[in-house]
């Protein structure tokens, strides 16, 4: 048994990583490199795994940087089921085709210049067509359900708390009659968040598979970040220039839209004020989170049943089409949220090529900006910057309210390692930076006495036999106390469901229809 790590090792991005169990061979993630150019060179590079070989993909959640390259897998020969939850599949519908069309776009408008100097043209890492064939791959599954994806695996996607259907995935494998449990963390988010319910604590592990973004920092301004983004806009509109908002698509934006309903409930947003959301990626994804009302957290659910629906703003504006977003290079006083989230590619491109060199305007980061990207040269204090290949001052203000990360903090992570009854013989920290990953590591075996492995790209890990450990029933998250009664019914409710769940795999597989038939007879007629 092994675990290679074919992104976000050591980097932020192209989350992969590949284990060969029992003669099986499957993918946690496969998503897309961003930031510098050396890193983003991996995305055009054959995988480093034959993706023919690969008996099924599971998605942790649907950020581009986690599934940004199953189109390729697919092209290239992957032939399996791809598991995730069912929002992180409904958001995937939209969220591969969109990455597959900026990919065509830039690659048009470089192509352009290459054929005018009579250069080789590039060809985009997939397109459209094959963002479209790869969903027929997608099998989603409920949380908290045990499935078995080959002999050998059972596999149970958690709530992470970090996206709207954002998972930790907990691994038991099988091999030479041993069991092992893997948990890999996908990206854990913080608590308190808007729409999403806090991250699962998890029970048990051999190893776990951990994100470390925000492993030497704190998020500041996170009891009031409704205020620090109502400073921003009076700021702006007093100055009389746009509030340009570089935003994820799903999560970010939802999450500011939550913010401004917020304000103007409250009376503290000018009505004069009008929001865009120009991302079309945005706009669905929208939608999507209106559709999965049931994952949102108890307070979200509240507003909602009492109809106070905080994605709807009676001065929002959705610019659906190109010719609607170039509207806007001709607006002022007005708040424009656009993707992508880093600055790389999409609308926002161009919102901050008619905005940056305006000293009325504000530039406002509510998001991680990864090393290399644009988003990060402007963060950083650059003062000229290229976009489109034209240089750009920068004169606008620059603003950022860490507050808005869906990520763990140090605080977080460490909190949530914590909480483990066993002890794991390894953590293998990825999905950050080197600064951040050495400051958690060295806290990790400082106060909880946990072996930590860095990996580096393409490193490879042999795991070692390790102790027996069962899964267990999972009790449904709540966020009120319950009783103990309460809480002991749940249980044997889930281990009923877990039971009967195997009892109907085997059954269908051995074809014991009439057996299972029986069974499920006797079973209602208790009922």
């Amino acid at each position: 048994m092994k675990i290679k790590f074919l992104g976000a090792a050591r980097t932020v991005t192209g989350s992969m990583h590949v284990i060969e169990c029992g003669g099986l061979c499957f993918a946690m993630d496969c998503g897309l490199f961003q930031g510098s150019k050396e890193i983003k060179e991996r995305n055009y590079q054959d995988f480093k795994v034959n993706p023919q070989t690969l008996d099924f993909v599971i998605l942790s959640h649907s950020h581009i940087d986690h599934i940004g390259l199953v189109p390729k897998l697919c092209k290239l020969g992957f032939k399996g089921n791809i598991y995730c939850s069912f929002a992180t599949a409904e958001l995937a519908k939209v969220m591969l085709p969109d990455s597959a069309h900026i990919q065509e776009t830039e690659v048009e408008r470089k192509n352009r210049k290459l054929l005018r100097a009579g250069k080789i043209p590039l060809e985009p890492i997939y397109t459209v067509e094959d963002a479209m064939k790869c969903l027929s791959q997608f099998r989603p599954v409920n949380y908290d359900e045990l499935f078995t994806p080959a002999e050998g695996v059972e596999v149970r996607l958690r709530d992470a708390g970090h996206i709207l259907g954002s998972s930790i995935v907990e691994l038991w494998l099988e091999e030479a009659g041993k069991r092992s449990k893997i948990v890999f963390t996908g990206d854990l988010g913080q608590t308190n968040q808007p729409f999403i319910k806090d991250p699962t604590f998890i029970e048990s592990a051999d190893y776990v598979v951990m994100e470390s973004t925000y492993g030497d920092r704190f998020h500041k301004d996170v009891l009031n970040r409704v205020e620090k983004l109502k400073q921003v806009i009076d700021e702006t509109m007093k100055k009389g220039g746009n509030l340009i908002i570089p935003a994820f698509a799903v999560e970010r934006t939802q999450d500011l839209l939550y913010d401004l309903n917020e304000l103007y409930v409250k009376g503290d947003l000018d009505e004069s004020i009008d929001v865009y959301i120009d991302s079309p990626l945005a706009i669905a994804a929208t939608e999507i989170f209106k559709k999965y009302t049931q994952l949102f957290d108890n307070e979200t659910k509240n507003f909602v049943n009492n109809g106070f629906h905080p994605l709807e703003l009676p001065h929002m504006k959705y610019s659906h089409s190109q010719e609607e977003s170039m509207e806007l290079n001709n607006i002022n006083r007005s708040i424009i949220i656009s993707a992508s989230g880093m600055c790389e590619a999409g609308r926002i491109k161009h919102h901050l090529k008619y905005n940056l060199w305006r000293p009325e305007s504000t530039i406002l980061f509510v998001g991680y900006q990864a090393e290399g990207t644009l988003g990060r040269k402007i963060l950083d204090g650059e003062k000229i910057v290229t976009i489109f290949g034209e240089q750009v001052t920068v004169k606008a203000d620059i603003r950022q309210i860490e507050a808005y990360s869906s990520h763990a903090d140090q605080s977080g992570l460490l909190s949530w390692l914590k909480r483990y009854d066993g002890t794991p013989k390894t953590v293998f920290l990825v999905h950050g930076e080197e600064k951040a990953q050495q400051t958690l590591a060295e806290l990790i075996r400082r106060d909880i006495h946990l072996q930590v492995v860095i990996p580096q790209w393409l490193d490879e890990y042999p795991l070692d036999e390790s102790m027996h450990i069962e899964p267990k029933a999972v009790p449904m998250q709540t966020e009120t106390r319950i009783t103990n009664r309460s809480l002991e019914a749940e249980e044997l409710y889930l281990q009923l469901r877990m039971k009967l769940n195997r009892f109907y795999q085997d059954s269908i597989t051995g074809q014991k229809y009439e057996e299972l038939i029986d069974k499920m007879e006797k079973i209602t007629s208790q009922l």
